[in-house]
C-alpha cells in the first residue's frame, strides 16, 4: 500500500480545473494504454461508477471505481472534492481530488491516493509509489492542459 499526494497550481478557475479532472473519459487521453467506460448515466454524482482498463492484451486489467463523495464548488471562492473508491480485484484503495481557489482566479489541485496492488510484495512499495507519482502527475498535468469535450 502506498499513499501519495500531488499538488498542482493552475491558472484555471476552480470550476474549469474541476471539470477537466473529473471528465473520466478524458483520463484515457492522458494515461497511455488506458480506456475508460462510465457505467452510470450522466451527470457524475455520488454513486457514479466507471472502469479504467489498462494494459495490453492478456496483461490488461480493469480498475472499477465508484464516486463516494461528490461536492462540486458552490462558487468562485469554494473548494470542490471528489472521493473515489477502487473496487477491483487487482488494484484497490481510494483517490481524492480537491480543487481550491488560489491567487487571482486560479486554483490549487490536490490529488491524494492510497494505492494497493494485490500480490505485489511490500518491498516494492517504494518503486510503486515513485511510478504512481510520475504517472498520476503526468495525467493531472495533461488533464489541466486540455479542454474537455462536452
Amino acid at each position: 500500500m502506498v499513499l501519495f499526494t500531488l499538488e498542482r497550481l493552475t491558472p484555471l478557475c476552480v470550476d474549469q480545473a474541476w471539470r477537466r479532472l473529473t471528465h473520466w473519459e478524458r483520463h484515457a487521453d492522458v494515461v497511455p494504454l488506458t480506456s475508460v467506460r462510465v457505467l452510470t448515466p450522466p451527470p457524475t454524482r455520488k454513486g457514479t461508477v466507471f472502469v479504467a482498463r489498462s494494459g495490453l492484451g492478456p496483461l490488461a486489467f480493469d480498475d472499477p471505481m465508484e464516486v463516494v463523495i461528490w461536492r462540486p464548488s458552490a462558487g468562485a471562492t469554494s473548494a470542490a472534492l471528489c472521493r473515489l473508491v477502487k473496487q477491483g480485484g487487482f488494484v484497490t484503495g481510494w483517490a481524492e481530488i480537491e480543487v481550491h481557489p488560489h491567487g487571482a482566479g486560479g486554483s490549487r489541485v490536490l490529488w491524494r491516493e492510497d494505492l494497493s496492488v494485490r500480490l505485489l510484495p511490500r518491498i516494492l512499495d517504494r518503486p510503486l509509489k515513485s511510478a504512481a507519482c510520475r504517472m498520476f502527475g503526468r495525467a493531472v498535468d495533461g488533464l489541466l492542459g486540455q479542454e474537455p469535450t462536452p
